[in-house]
């Protein structure tokens, strides 16, 4: 299987994004990004919805992603990543929290370690996933750009809000 690979720019450095030609099935930051594969063909053509809902995102104009997805993991990190998608923008969930919502309570650091298994950041949002104590713990990018996409979320949330918009 041919896996299409590109790069974009963005306010959190370059992201290197992966696909299966029809599906996203990555999105590295440069924290992220492992060796190369020689079965990436480097082409820009299966990105463009990426790369425009990604301009809209960090432009504040969007704040959910419509882009078909296909990360590979296992079922139970399918599913974690799943519910990452239900965390509204802006908000954020405990490991605990997002166990709890999975029916698995006892199972918050097998959330952490599927959460850190994310292959498509940003998109698939992991980094809406703190401590039970508010911390931001580990994030794949680092924890400078956790910081950055919560930020930003929150700025675009309050924004939404003082221009009665509902977020």
């Amino acid at each position: 299987m041919t896996i299409y690979t590109t790069r974009v720019s963005s306010p959190i450095g370059g992201l290197r994004l992966t696909s299966d030609g029809v599906a996203l099935t990555g999105l590295y930051t440069a924290g992220q990004e492992r060796p190369g594969d020689p079965r990436h063909v480097e082409d820009e053509r299966p990105f463009r919805a990426a790369r425009a809902e990604l301009e809209q995102y960090f432009a504040g104009e969007r704040r959910k992603f419509t882009l078909p997805l296909a990360p590979l993991g296992s079922e139970f990190e399918r599913a974690v990543w799943r519910a990452l998608l239900e965390i509204p923008h802006g908000a954020t969930l405990s490991y605990q929290q997002l166990a709890i919502r999975l029916g698995r309570p006892g199972a918050a650091r097998a959330v952490g370690r599927a959460n850190a298994r994310n292959p498509i950041s940003v998109v698939v949002p992991c980094h809406r996933v703190i401590g039970a104590d508010g911390s931001l713990t580990g994030y794949a990018g680092g924890v400078e750009i956790k910081r950055w996409l919560l930020e930003h979320e929150a700025s675009v949330a309050g924004k939404s809000q003082a221009m009665g918009q509902h977020p």
